[in-house]
């Protein structure tokens, strides 16, 4: 096997033990809140306790692999996540599950940052919209995994089995890397500069693109948070509602690999851009106004709105020098995380103010559209930035 390939094939299988801790405590929240007594809004802060330290170490995450390398840091980041669970399946009440998911969080972000380094290092300049796209489906497919396993885990064997399951993930994933992964030469690369020190006018491109997965993941997380409510206000049964958010969010799975197939095939990915942001766009916005079923514009989301995952996610390569990636997809998830903590709970503010279960759609609608201005404005910064370093090649 070709070593880019191989490369794609350990990391992004590495990465779905992400996923599965992600959803761990999901799987197993019946029994979290039978068993030890927790309200659902402790369940919810738990959940997104995961993604709360991004804000903070996504920077310095990208900081420690320019430094370390980034192998080394992935390997750290996956002992975080597995001593993390370790923590949270010896819990007994909220605070020891807090720890566990805030430490299994700081690792999660580590994998992140570094592994999406690790990725673009192997395909900048060669099938990086396709190779993005099957890396970032891992994601969800830990998801589907955890959501089929560990729930029954959980009711088979108690949610401490269901938590340290997760830690069986992390520790199989970094067994894996250490065995089938080969390092990039620039693994590491820029250890001599200076930490954080990277052009500005790269550091604004990449904060755009950032910013758009940021708003990308926020309007998901929007669509399928806030589910039970719109769909149940539009008449479906709660395990009506269940059943036809999961489907989407497998739908997704496909529309994602779809997308970096068709971008590896014909190319033109603003198109891509355009169509799948659109199509999503006025999927939400037929569930808010409830024009047809709502079955029919959840189904069509799922299968539209991964088209342009892998162009979004192929974006930092083309704004970062070789030896800037480390802290630049530090700068790029940094934007990500804010967007995931951030706008669901923008989004509960906006529907107490309106007073309706229809403004959450409405809300992620106009998410999604602002994708469309700052990609616009990226582009317009990349095709300078080309025109800029083509002068200075002339000089």
């Amino acid at each position: 096997m070709d070593a880019r390939w191989q490369a794609l094939a350990v990391l992004t299988a590495a990465r779905t033990s992400l996923g599965v801790q992600f959803q761990s405590l999901a799987s197993a929240s019946p029994q979290l809140v039978g068993e030890l007594g927790l309200s659902y809004a402790d369940l919810g802060t738990l959940i997104g306790l995961y993604f709360l330290p991004g804000i903070v170490i996504a920077l310095p995450g990208g900081a420690l692999g320019r430094r370390f390398g980034d192998r080394r840091v992935v390997l750290a980041g996956l002992l975080l996540m597995a001593l993390g669970g370790v923590v949270a399946s010896l819990a007994t009440g909220f605070a020891g599950l807090a720890a566990g998911r805030l430490l299994s969080g700081i690792g999660a972000v580590l994998l992140n940052v570094l592994m999406s380094k690790m990725v673009t290092d192997w395909f900048a300049g060669r099938e990086i919209v396709l190779a993005m796209a099957v890396f970032v489906n891992s994601f969800p497919v830990g998801i589907g995994i955890a959501v089929v396993l560990l729930g029954w885990v959980s009711a088979a064997a108690g949610w401490p089995a269901a938590l340290a399951a997760s830690t069986g993930f992390a520790l199989a994933a970094l067994l894996l890397l250490l065995l089938g992964y080969r390092k990039h030469p620039r693994d590491g690369a820029g250890a001599d500069a200076a930490v954080g020190r990277i052009p500005a006018a790269d550091a604004a491109l990449v904060s755009l693109a950032g910013a758009i997965w940021g708003l990308y993941n926020g309007a998901f997380a929007v669509m399928t948070g806030f589910a039970p409510t719109y769909l149940g206000a539009a008449g479906l049964a709660p395990a009506e509602a269940a059943l036809l958010t999961g489907t989407a969010t497998w739908l997704v799975v496909l529309s994602i690999q779809a997308g970096g197939l068709a971008a590896q095939r014909w190319g033109r990915p603003g198109l891509l851009m355009a169509a799948g942001v659109l199509a999503w766009a006025a999927c939400l916005a037929a569930i808010a106004a409830r024009l047809g079923p709502p079955a029919a514009a959840m189904v069509a989301a799922g299968l539209l709105m991964g088209l342009p995952v892998g162009v979004i996610m192929a974006q930092p390569a083309q704004a970062l020098r070789p030896e800037d990636r480390a802290f630049g997809m530090g700068v790029f998830y940094a934007w990500l995380y804010v967007g995931h903590a951030g706008l669901p709970a923008l989004a509960g503010w906006v529907q107490d103010l309106a007073g309706s279960p229809m403004a959450a759609p409405s809300f992620a609608a106009a998410l999604v559209l602002a994708i469309l201005p700052l990609y616009a404005a990226l582009r317009a910064g990349l095709a300078r930035r080309r025109i800029r370093l083509a002068l200075a090649g002339l000089n």
